[in-house]
């Protein structure tokens, strides 16, 4: 793996298997399933691979509620923790593809309609890079869709001051709506769009493990920040808590 990465395998081994509350029922209206929703309908999209994305939230989200062929692809994979997601959501084991690999070494045996990626390219030191390394896996004229966090937010400052070593596994600065629409463009990517997306909220990793004080601080702006978006329902830097990235091969 690359040392522009900012994580390495023990820290997502160590990660997943700290993480409650994994195995749960993928709802219809799980995040961005709209938007996804309307590009694969426009697009006749009829395949997807996600990228680091274990343990395939929106591979199984793709393939219950889109009805696509969907594969994705780790560095890390525990395949009990996949099965049993799978069997909560009405899927078998083997449903979707699975292939454990390095991203950057693997070679493609084949292309796909739609390149996804959820929180995985602000990992990365190179923003450009990673979002280059997500081009060999699809067709021209396919859609590429990324998302990350929005740590220039509200939320950030919540991650920093509370869970610093999770904050620190991030690129703050890959978090820019034109350095995101610069880098697409630069690899000739077209249709491209860059935007904050969803309703305010914060959330800690490492909720657990946070004094009953800390719990109550985050509680308390989740409460403001939620009465305000109410009053003023608006996407925003300050306070919408992902960036959506959108282009076409």
């Amino acid at each position: 793996m690359d040392n522009n990465l900012l994580t390495d395998r023990p820290f997502w081994k160590s990660f997943w298997e700290s993480r409650k509350g994994l195995i749960f029922k993928i709802k219809p209206n799980y995040v961005f399933g709209d938007i996804l929703g309307k590009i694969i309908k426009e697009k006749g999209i009829k395949n997807a691979i996600e990228l680091g994305g274990f343990p395939g939230y929106y591979s199984i989200y793709l393939k219950k509620y889109q009805h696509l062929r969907t594969t994705l692809l780790d560095y890390f994979i525990h395949q009990e923790l996949i099965d049993q997601l799978l069997t909560v959501n009405e899927l078998k084991p083997g449903d979707i593809d699975i292939i454990e690999t390095d991203l950057f070494t693997y070679e493609p045996k084949e292309k796909f309609d739609m390149v996804l990626s959820f929180g995985l390219i602000e990992h990365f030191n190179d923003t450009q890079f990673i979002i280059k390394e997500h081009l060999k896996f699809l067709k021209p004229g396919g859609t590429l869709f990324i998302t990350l966090p929005n740590f220039k937010a509200v939320n950030g400052w919540v991650q920093k001051n509370f869970d610093k070593e999770n904050y620190d596994k991030h690129n703050i600065s890959s978090m820019n709506l034109n350095l995101l629409r610069d880098s697409c463009k630069a690899l000739g990517l077209k249709d491209i769009e860059t935007y904050y997306h969803g309703k305010f909220t914060v959330w800690l990793e490492n909720k657990s493990e946070q004094s009953a004080i800390a719990k109550g601080i985050v509680k308390a702006i989740w409460i403001v920040g939620k009465v305000f978006t109410k009053i003023i329902p608006i996407d925003s830097k300050s306070l919408s808590p992902y960036i959506v990235v959108k282009a076409t091969l």
